[in-house]
C-alpha cells in the first residue's frame, strides 16, 4: 500500500507546475426578485466562478439540499452559473450555495438568498370619517397591504397631486405609514389617502380615502405633548450602515422635537437632525455611535421624553486566514483562523465541502485547526467559516501531503568546498524526501568517522573544524527513508591561509604632501586576492573623493594606495581588507596630518579707548604643529575689507592669548578677528568679534571712557546751484564717521551775497546731511553768492572749509527754438534740427535742448520719448524708431530750473525698412592672393526699401574690428594675403538702412595655390585643396 501511495504522489509532484488548487473568483450574491415583473420569462442567475487546474466542476445547493438540473427542469448550469427560469415564489425562495470541485478537493461559496418582492392591493375600499376638535391631535392610520420588500409612504390631501407636506405640525412615519397631525386646524379638513410604494418592484397602491371632519362641540384646550411616534427600546445597527430614528408628538401648542445622547456627548458632524420631520439620521454607523438616545417633545404645557438604545453589530471579517501548505507524511499541521465581529464570531471547518468533525488526530479550538500524524487521506481543500448571527465569511486553503524517496536532483552537494588550513567548513546536505529519513557520510569509499573536529549535525550537514591538509578529499552524503536511498558527492580543498606582512603603523604627514599606505600579503598562489580600503570605516571609492586616492600596488600580492595632496580632513584610520575565496583579513594604520592651525575662538573686546582696544581669545586646534604667532586684523564700516593692525606687543607669540590694538580712530565701530600661524602656515581667521565703538561712555566688558575732541576735517566738494525760484542751494560731501571725532556731529553753513562783508550762518545737526537750502523771496534769479561749510560736535566747533562761489536758482528759458526741421535718415533714424537761442549767462541760461517725439500729434506730454542735447548744439539724431511710420517732433530749451516752451511741432515719415532677407548662395574662391566673393541678388519685399548696394565686412581674427567695403554689384574681389584665416559677412543696404547679414563665412588659411567654396553644400576635394562651408542661419558680427 505504501508503494502505491508513493507512486501516486511522485506522479503528482512531477506535474505540480501544471496543477492549481481551487479558489473562487466570483461568488453568488443575494437577489430580490420583483413578483410584479412584466417579463415573459421570469428568471434569475446566480454567478459562480472558480480558478483551478484541472478546471473545476460545479454543483449547487438550495437550503442545504443538492439541486439536480435535469432536462426540462427550470434549473440549468452555464459554467458555474445557476440559471433559474419560470420562477416560483413558493418553491425557489431560500438560501443557495455553489460548490466547486477538482482533483484537489471541493470548496463551498458563501450563502446567497433569493427572495421575492411584491405589494398587494388594499383590502378595504371605504374608511370611516375621523371627527376631531380644532386644536386636538389626530393619527390617520395607513394599514399597508400584504407585501415583501421595503416600502415608502406618502399621503394625498383631497385630490392628486396635492400631497401632504411634512413640517413641525405634520409627520408621516416611514415605519408604519401613519399620518400624524400634532394640532388640527380648520385648513386640515378634507379627505386623506395613503399611498404605498414598493422600492423594489416600483409598484404603487392607494388606500381608501379617510375623511377628516371638525366637531362642533368646541375647541380643544392646551395640553402637554403626547409622544405617538417612538423608536424601539433596542435597535441593532450594522457597522457602516445608516440608521434613522423617528419621534413625533401630539400637543397644543405644537410641540418642538429635540434629540440628545444619554451620555451627554454632543453629536458628530455626520449626524443629521431633522427637527421639522422628527427624524434623527446617523450615516456610516460605528462603534462610538452606539448608546442611548433620547427624544424630547416640549411645549408650554410640559414635556415628555422617550429613550432607546442603539446597539452596534458587525458581521465577521477575517483578519488571519489559513494558507495552502505542503506537508510531509506523518508531519503535523496547525492552521490559524481569526475574525473580528460583534457578537464575537464562532468557527467551524469544512473539508471538501463537508463539515469537518473532530477526531483523535483532528482538533478545532478557537478557530485553529490542528491535524497530527498526517496521512494521504488528509489531502484536500479546507475552509474556515467564521460566523455570527449577522453573517458568515469563508477562507480556503489546500493541504498537500507528500511521500517522496530521497532526491538530490534539485539540491546537489557543492562540487568544491574550499577552506583555509585551520579554518572551519560546513557542507550542506539537503535532499528532498518525505518523510525525513537517515543521513550518513562517506569520505572516499570509507564511512566517515566523527571526532571532536568532524561532526554530522542533526539536520544532516557536515561540519569540519580546524581543518588540516588531511581533511582534503571526496565526501559523499547518503540519504535513506522507507521509499528509497540516494547520494551526492563533493570535494573539500584545504588552502594555505592569507597573511598580511605589512605591520600596523602610525604615519605622520604635512598638508599638501603625498604618501603611500602599504598593504602586502603572503597567500595561497591558487587563490585570487581582492583588496578593499576603508577610511574611518567608510568604503573608499577610487576615482571619487576629488582624485586624492589612487591604487599604486604593482604586484599581485600588494594592495598599496597613494593619497595625493593630503588635506586635514584625510587624517584618521585607514583599513586594508584582503579577501580570498576561503578567508579575509585586515590591517589598520593611523594617519596624522599636520597643517595650519584652526581658527581661534571666543574673540572678546575686553577694553576700548579712543585709539586702543584690548582683545582676548581662545586657541583653535593646532593640527599637530604648535602655534607660533597670532595676527590681529580689524575692519570698520568704511574700510575695504580686513586690514592688519598694529599691536602691543608687536609680535604676539603662540602662548599669548591677549593683545592690545593701537592707532585706532576715535568714535568708530570696529570688528576684530585673529589668525593663528605655526610651522606649516597660517590658518583660517576666527569669527569676527562683536562691534565695539570708541566713545566716552563706559560699557561693561566692551568699552571704557575715551576723550572725544572737536572735529578737524571739513567737508569736501562744496558747491551749489539749482533749486526752485528764490532758493540758494549749497551742497557738500559728508564727513566720514571715523573723522567726526565724537558724538553730536553736525555742519555750520555760512553764506553771503557776493561783495557783502557779513556772513549768514545756519546749523545742520545731521552727520549724514549733504545739502542746505536757503529760501528768501528777495533772492534774485541766478545771483552770485559766496559760501563755506564748517563742522562741530559735542566737544566744540571745528574749522570752516574754503570759500566757494555758488549761484541762486535761475529761471527756466522763456523762448522756444525756431526753424525746427525733421528728416528721415533711414527706417530707424530721424535727424532733427533747429535754430539755437542766444547763449549767455543771464538769468535765463540755456544749458541744452530737449527733443520730444510722439506717435500722435495730440498725445499727452508724458507719453513722449525725450532725448536731451548738451550745449549750443542745433541738431540731434533720434535712433531706434520704426520704419514706414509717422512721428511728431518738437524742441524746447532747458536749464537747471526746468524746460522752456516747446517749438512748433513738425512731422516726419520714416523710410521703408531695409531688406529682411540675407544674401544667400555665397560662393568664394581664392587665387593669386585674392579672395573673390559672389552671391545672389537680394530682392526687397513690397514693404521694404530697394537694395542700392552691399557692404562686405572682413577681419582676420574674431576679436579685431572689421574692414568695410561697399559695392553696388553682387560680387567683390579682395586682395588679401592667404596666410591668414578670414571671417567675412555681407549685408545689403538701401535708403532704409542696413539689411540682414549673411552668416559669418570662415575662409581658412590656404596652403595650396587655390581653393573654392560655397554656402550651400559641404565637400572636400583633397586634389584641388577644396573647402566648402554650409551656412543656413543669419548671424551678426
Amino acid at each position: 500500500m505504501q508503494l502505491l501511495q508513493y507512486v501516486v504522489v511522485s506522479c503528482l509532484s512531477s506535474t505540480e507546475s501544471l496543477l492549481q488548487s481551487l479558489a473562487f473568483t466570483k461568488q453568488p450574491g443575494s437577489i430580490v426578485f420583483p413578483v410584479d415583473s412584466q417579463e415573459s420569462n421570469r428568471e434569475v442567475m446566480f454567478s459562480c466562478e472558480a480558478q483551478g487546474s484541472p478546471p473545476p466542476l460545479y454543483r449547487w445547493k438550495l437550503n442545504g439540499t443538492a439541486i439536480t438540473p435535469k432536462s426540462g427542469s427550470h434549473y440549468s448550469l452555464s459554467g458555474g452559473n445557476l440559471r433559474i427560469s419560470h420562477l416560483n415564489k413558493d418553491q425557489d425562495a431560500g438560501t443557495y450555495q455553489c460548490l466547486a470541485s477538482n482533483s484537489f478537493g471541493t470548496i463551498v461559496s458563501r450563502e446567497a438568498s433569493l427572495t421575492f418582492a411584491y405589494l398587494e392591493n388594499f383590502k378595504t375600499h371605504r374608511r370611516s370619517s375621523v371627527s376631531v376638535r380644532e386644536g386636538q391631535g389626530v393619527v390617520l392610520l395607513c394599514g399597508p397591504p400584504s407585501h415583501s420588500g421595503d416600502l415608502t409612504f406618502t399621503w394625498i390631501f383631497n385630490e392628486y397631486p396635492s400631497f401632504v407636506k411634512q413640517d413641525t405640525r405634520r409627520f408621516i412615519s416611514q415605519e408604519t405609514g401613519n399620518l400624524y397631525i400634532a394640532k388640527v386646524e380648520p385648513s386640515d379638513v378634507g379627505n386623506y389617502t395613503c399611498v404605498v410604494t414598493n422600492t423594489v418592484t416600483k409598484t404603487r397602491v392607494q388606500g381608501p380615502p379617510a375623511p377628516l371632519v371638525l366637531r362642533s362641540d368646541g375647541i380643544m384646550g392646551e395640553y402637554e405633548p403626547k409622544i405617538e411616534v417612538q423608536f424601539p427600546e433596542i435597535v441593532h445597527v450594522a457597522k457602516g450602515s445608516t440608521v434613522k430614528l423617528e419621534c413625533f408628538a401630539l400637543g397644543n401648542p405644537v410641540p418642538s422635537i429635540n434629540w440628545r445622547r444619554g451620555d451627554g456627548i454632543p453629536f458628530s458632524r455626520k449626524v443629521d437632525v431633522r427637527k421639522a420631520s422628527g427624524v434623527l439620521e446617523i450615516p456610516y454607523f460605528q462603534q462610538e455611535d452606539a448608546g442611548t438616545y433620547e427624544c424630547v417633545a416640549e411645549n408650554s404645557r410640559g414635556k415628555n421624553t422617550v429613550k432607546g438604545k442603539l446597539s452596534f453589530y458587525a458581521p465577521p471579517h477575517l483578519i488571519e486566514k489559513p494558507q495552502g501548505v505542503q506537508k510531509a507524511i506523518d508531519d503535523s499541521l496547525v492552521w490559524e483562523c481569526k475574525a473580528t465581529g460583534k457578537p464575537k464570531p464562532s468557527y467551524r471547518w469544512m473539508k471538501n465541502g463537508e463539515n469537518l468533525e473532530p477526531l483523535e488526530r483532528v482538533q478545532v479550538a478557537n478557530g485553529a485547526l490542528s491535524i497530527s500524524r498526517l496521512t494521504l487521506s488528509d489531502i484536500g481543500m479546507y475552509q474556515c467559516v467564521a460566523g455570527n448571527k449577522h453573517g458568515e465569511v469563508y477562507s480556503n486553503a489546500e493541504l498537500r501531503v507528500i511521500a517522496v524517496a530521497p532526491d538530490f536532483s534539485q539540491n546537489q552537494l557543492r562540487s568544491h568546498s574550499m577552506v583555509k588550513e585551520g579554518g572551519d567548513v560546513l557542507i550542506e546536505c539537503q535532499p528532498k524526501m518525505s518523510p525525513w529519513g537517515v543521513i550518513s557520510w562517506r569520505k572516499g569509499s570509507e564511512a566517515l568517522r566523527e571526532s571532536n573536529r568532524v561532526s554530522i549535525l542533526d539536520n544532516g550537514n557536515l561540519r569540519i573544524q580546524n581543518a588540516t591538509k588531511a581533511d582534503a578529499g571526496l565526501y559523499t552524503c547518503v540519504a535513506r527513508n522507507q521509499f528509497g536511498v540516494a547520494s551526492s558527492s563533493g570535494t573539500v580543498m584545504v588552502k594555505e591561509p592569507t597573511v598580511i606582512t605589512t605591520p600596523p603603523s602610525t604615519l605622520d604627514v604635512t598638508v599638501g604632501e603625498s604618501i603611500v599606505l602599504p598593504c602586502q600579503v603572503n597567500h595561497d598562489p591558487s587563490l585570487e586576492l581582492k583588496f578593499t580600503w576603508f577610511f574611518n570605516e567608510q568604503l573608499i571609492h577610487f576615482g571619487n573623493h576629488g582624485g586624492y586616492f589612487e591604487k599604486v600596488g604593482g604586484q599581485h600580492s600588494a594592495g598599496d594606495i597613494m593619497i595625493r595632496n593630503i588635506q586635514l580632513r584625510h587624517a584618521g584610520k585607514y583599513t586594508c581588507a584582503v579577501q580570498t575565496k576561503v578567508d579575509s583579513i585586515s590591517i589598520a594604520a593611523d594617519l596624522v596630518v599636520r597643517g595650519p592651525p584652526g581658527p581661534p575662538t571666543s574673540i572678546h573686546v575686553e577694553e576700548i579707548s579712543d585709539t586702543t582696544a584690548s582683545l582676548s581669545w581662545r586657541p583653535g586646534p593646532d593640527n599637530h604643529s604648535p602655534i607660533t604667532t597670532y595676527t590681529i586684523q580689524a575692519r570698520t564700516p568704511f574700510s575695504l575689507g580686513w586690514q592688519a593692525v598694529t599691536t602691543v606687543p608687536e609680535v604676539v607669540g603662540g602662548r599669548r592669548l591677549t593683545a592690545t590694538v593701537i592707532d585706532l580712530s576715535p568714535w568708530v565701530e570696529y570688528e576684530f578677528r585673529v589668525l593663528a600661524s605655526n610651522a606649516v602656515g597660517t590658518g583660517e581667521p576666527s569669527r569676527p568679534s562683536k562691534q565695539a565703538r570708541t566713545k566716552e561712555t563706559s560699557i561693561p566688558a566692551i568699552n571704557i571712557t575715551s576723550a572725544p575732541t572737536a572735529p578737524k576735517v571739513t567737508p569736501a566738494n562744496v558747491s551749489g546751484g539749482g533749486g526752485s525760484r528764490s532758493e540758494l542751494v549749497i551742497t557738500w560731501e559728508p564727513v566720514p564717521e571715523e573723522l567726526q571725532n565724537g558724538p553730536g556731529f553736525g555742519y555750520v553753513v555760512a553764506f553771503r551775497p557776493y561783495g557783502a562783508t557779513g556772513w549768514m550762518q545756519a546749523a545742520v545737526p545731521l552727520p549724514e546731511a549733504s545739502r542746505y537750502v536757503f529760501k528768501n523771496e528777495s533772492i534774485q534769479p541766478f545771483s552770485q553768492f559766496q559760501a563755506k561749510v564748517g563742522v562741530y560736535n559735542n566737544e566744540g566747533e571745528g574749522p570752516f572749509g574754503e570759500v566757494v562761489t555758488v549761484y541762486s536758482a535761475e529761471e527756466e528759458p522763456g523762448r522756444a527754438p525756431t526753424r525746427t526741421r525733421a528728416r528721415s535718415l533711414s527706417a530707424y533714424d530721424i535727424e532733427v534740427s533747429w535754430k539755437a537761442l542766444p547763449w549767455n549767462t543771464s538769468r535765463r541760461r540755456v544749458l541744452g535742448y530737449e527733443v520730444s517725439r510722439y506717435w500722435e500729434k495730440t498725445a499727452p506730454e508724458e507719453a513722449a520719448s525725450v532725448q536731451r542735447t548738451v550745449g549750443n548744439q542745433t541738431s540731434a539724431i533720434i535712433r531706434g524708431v520704426k520704419g514706414s511710420s509717422t512721428y511728431y517732433v518738437s524742441v524746447r530749451a532747458y536749464n537747471t530750473a526746468g524746460v522752456g516752451p516747446p517749438s512748433a511741432t513738425v512731422n516726419v515719415t520714416t523710410k521703408k525698412p531695409p531688406p529682411s532677407q540675407p544674401p544667400v548662395k555665397v560662393m568664394w574662391n581664392t587665387s593669386d592672393s585674392k579672395i573673390i566673393l559672389n552671391w545672389e541678388q537680394v530682392k526687397a519685399l513690397e514693404n521694404e526699401s530697394e537694395v542700392t548696394g552691399y557692404r562686405v565686412l572682413y577681419k582676420c581674427n574674431r576679436h579685431s574690428r572689421p574692414t568695410v567695403m561697399e559695392t553696388n554689384t553682387t560680387s567683390v574681389e579682395l586682395s588679401l594675403p592667404m596666410d591668414e584665416e578670414y571671417f567675412i559677412q555681407i549685408k545689403p543696404f538701401g535708403e532704409g538702412g542696413e539689411g540682414s547679414s549673411s552668416r559669418q563665412i570662415t575662409i581658412p588659411r590656404i596652403a595650396g595655390p587655390n581653393a573654392i567654396g560655397s554656402a550651400t553644400k559641404v565637400s572636400t576635394l583633397s586634389a584641388l585643396s577644396t573647402i566648402a562651408l554650409s551656412f543656413t542661419a543669419r548671424t551678426s558680427l
